[in-house]
């Protein structure tokens, strides 16, 4: 199990299973011969390189994100495996609420009246187009396969690109296939820009090209870049983060109610593999020690719970730790964890 899952190791300790931790981007196939199940995050690749051969039956990843499992490997060899649908969509909601009510505040714009694109409405997508709605914005919804499904209220990438003065990507990463997600921001999409004051990816890395990006911010076809994933990740582009406005470490899901979330369904998601049927523990959390946020507005309360800034000046001043900074995150609590009074 990848070290840094958190609440996990104890509840399935308690069920009688042997529970070895180790470091996601270092467990190896030796590590996992004679495992049955293997718990993993984004950094450990699952695919017939690391599993053929083991005993592995049941992969676990504790992220919404799966393109570093094989899933057709794992099918062809009889190992299920699940992610952690939806799990931190509150942590990610909260961060791009707190980084576009930061850009606000910093810009002296007035979220109120602006055009936001929500590229990808999924769980987290819906709940950004959602916030925005009530905060005053106009909103354009973007996401191809629920529109080939037939569902309507969704506009082209090239609408998305002519009308926004904020666009927020959310899809799943997917190089091939009817509807691929990689570089989807690419060339044509920022030639195309006529409006954007803001662009944020809290998605995955590979979604915006960041050399195209880094050529846009330059000639200003973007106003403003914030960025929580990066191409070749820890690797990210030195001069990419010095342009953008706020840099984080792929930390935008990164709440304690988000990894509490992905340990219960990895949880849950096992003991119905295993068919386990004894107690099973029931992983919570305690209130925060601070639980009450006083404030004159929304913006004051979002930011004095959670400031991306301070996220973006650790990145800053040290690029080098972009994997410490992410492993060893101080996970902070959502909003809905405080009693928040607006005066």
């Amino acid at each position: 199990m990848d070290e840094k899952i958190p609440y996990l190791r104890d509840a399935l300790s308690a069920m009688g299973y042997e529970v070895v931790c180790l470091p996601g981007v270092s467990i190896s196939r030796d590590d996992v011969m004679d495992a049955d199940a293997l718990f993993v995050r984004t950094r450990t690749r699952c695919d017939a390189a690391l599993l053929e051969g083991t005993a592995v039956r049941f992969v676990g990843t504790a992220t919404i994100g799966y393109d570093h499992i094989d899933a057709e490997y794992c099918s062809a060899k009889g190992i299920e495996w699940t992610n952690a649908a939806g799990c931190n969509a509150g942590a990610v909601l909260q961060y791009v609420q707190s980084v576009l009510y930061s850009w606000s505040r910093d810009k002296g714009v007035e979220l109120n009246g602006l055009v936001l694109g929500v590229v990808g409405v999924g769980e987290i997508g819906s709940r950004v187009a959602e916030w925005a709605c009530s905060a005053g914005m106009t909103v354009l919804l973007n996401d191809p396969p629920r529109a080939a499904r037939g569902e309507g209220g969704f506009v082209s990438l090239a609408e998305i690109a002519s009308s926004c003065d904020v666009i927020t990507f959310h899809p799943t990463l997917a190089r091939s296939g009817d509807f691929p997600s990689y570089h989807l921001a690419d060339g044509s999409f920022f030639a195309s820009l006529t409006r954007c004051r803001l662009l944020v990816n809290a998605s995955r890395g590979p979604v915006v090209d960041n050399v195209v990006l880094k050529d846009a911010l330059a000639c200003g076809m973007v106003g403003d870049a914030v960025l929580d994933v990066w191409e070749n990740e820890p690797n990210i582009d030195m001069d990419l983060l010095g342009m953008s406005y706020i840099a984080t470490p792929h930390i935008a899901g990164y709440s304690a109610e988000g990894k509490m979330n992905a340990s219960r369904m990895m949880l849950d998601a096992f003991v119905r593999f295993s068919g386990y049927a004894g107690a099973v523990t029931q992983l919570s959390l305690p209130s925060p020690d601070k639980n009450v946020v006083v404030a004159a507005n929304e913006c004051d309360a979002m930011l004095s719970i959670y400031s991306p800034r301070v996220d973006s000046a650790a990145l800053k001043s040290d690029p080098g730790a972009f994997e410490r900074l992410r492993n060893e995150y101080s996970l902070r609590r959502e909003p809905q964890s405080y009693k928040i009074e607006i005066l």
